[in-house]
């Protein structure tokens, strides 16, 4: 288990190209500025390597283990622009972004003033272009692949696009114990079935690189719950 760590492990782009190529043979990475929050530049997926239809050994292999990192999903592009609009939620505070992926939303934290930037995920070659996002944006972030570690001390949770799956949902009433405040972005699940989370806007917005989802998706809501946590 990695728990907390610094950036004191350099990535590359060459790491993040090998990353992907696990399961794309002729993957690739450039870096780009997502739609939705242009302030920050990400290493994402390269849409230019693919000509024509992918084999069935790696259709197989991107389904069993896809690389979410490589793409900028539309409610952490909506997160992380949202958070550097109201720098005022997180400046000064330790920030957790749970289910980081590409780390947008710590970055955009980091930026923000954050003391401290958490990206947590589960995944190593997340947490691997976590630390080379991060670097490219010129800021500092930590990685965690232990939510139970990372939550201690932490002023603010963080989270986009974790409601995709059902059984995450109980993480709801678990961030709320664990922080004074909350902010989720989600385009997936319209009724959380909790009335601690307030809609705070509905943002459009795009995965980038677009992968041509349906309409639906591209509509990101974003709240704020307060949690009980004594802080």
């Amino acid at each position: 288990m990695l728990a907390l760590s610094n950036m004191k492990i350099p990535m590359t782009k060459d790491t993040l190209i090998q990353n992907i190529q696990k399961t794309l043979s002729k993957g690739d990475i450039a870096v780009t500025q997502p739609a939705g929050c242009k302030d920050i530049s990400l290493y994402l997926f390269n849409p230019e390597v693919l000509e024509g239809p992918l084999s069935h050994d790696e259709a197989q292999a991107v389904v069993a283990e896809p690389a979410y990192w490589s793409f900028c999903w539309a409610s952490g592009q909506a997160l992380g622009q949202y958070i550097l609009q109201h720098p005022e939620l997180v400046a000064g505070k330790n920030v957790l972004d749970f289910g980081a992926g590409s780390a947008i939303v710590a970055i955009a934290a980091a930026k923000a003033g954050a003391k401290r930037a958490i990206a947590c995920d589960i995944d190593p070659d997340a947490l691997d272009a976590a630390l080379a996002n991060a670097k490219l944006n010129d800021v500092e972030i930590e990685i965690s692949d232990d939510l139970d570690k990372a939550l201690s001390d932490i002023d603010v949770i963080v989270a986009a696009d974790v409601l995709y799956d059902s059984e995450n949902m109980p993480f709801l009433a678990r961030f709320k114990e664990a922080a004074p405040l909350i902010i989720l972005a989600d385009s997936r699940v319209k009724y959380l079935g909790d009335d601690a989370y307030e809609l705070q806007e509905v943002v459009t917005c795009r995965t980038w690189p677009d992968l041509n989802e349906f309409e639906e998706f591209n509509q990101v809501r974003v709240y704020h719950a307060a949690g009980t946590a004594d802080r």
